[in-house]
């Protein structure tokens, strides 16, 4: 479910709605209007997706929670 395989496709993997989510996040955003944004992207289609999608971001330390906001973690 976290990279592509021969039974789960690209458009499926977190990889994928990871990178998706990360192009939303220009600017901080609460985890509710993220999920606004990232809703009708076609690879997250689900709260669920969405949410596992955030905890694979947080792991690899792609992302920040700092004062109810989500944001990119600086380099």
């Amino acid at each position: 479910m976290i990279l592509p395989s021969k039974h789960i496709s690209v458009s499926r993997c977190l990889l994928n709605s990871g990178a998706k989510i990360l192009k939303e996040l220009h600017t901080p955003n609460t985890v509710s209007s993220l999920w606004e944004k990232a809703r009708n992207i076609p690879e997250v289609q689900t709260f669920e997706k969405f949410i596992m999608t955030i905890t694979f971001l947080y792991s690899l330390e792609a992302i920040e929670l700092s004062e109810g906001l989500v944001r990119r973690k600086s380099k």
